[in-house]
């Protein structure tokens, strides 16, 4: 039986919030080794005088510990 972890990041994009998840994902799989999954636990916008400077989101990795 595999032993997996749930580990929370914080991911930010100017494009959008698919941006943000794809290179959240991206970046996590430079660090992380085997993960199997990944949920949108929230998502924000960072504002700059009326207008999105930034799309934000936070997710939860989920991945699988090696032996």
């Amino acid at each position: 039986m595999a032993v997996a972890r749930i580990t929370e990041i914080i991911s930010g994009s100017r494009k959008s919030f698919q941006d943000a998840i794809e290179t959240g994902i991206e970046r996590a799989n430079k660090t992380l080794k085997n993960v199997e999954g990944a949920w949108v636990k929230d998502q924000s916008l960072i504002l700059e005088n009326g207008k999105i400077k930034e799309y934000r989101v936070i997710l939860k990795l989920t991945f699988i510990l090696n032996d």
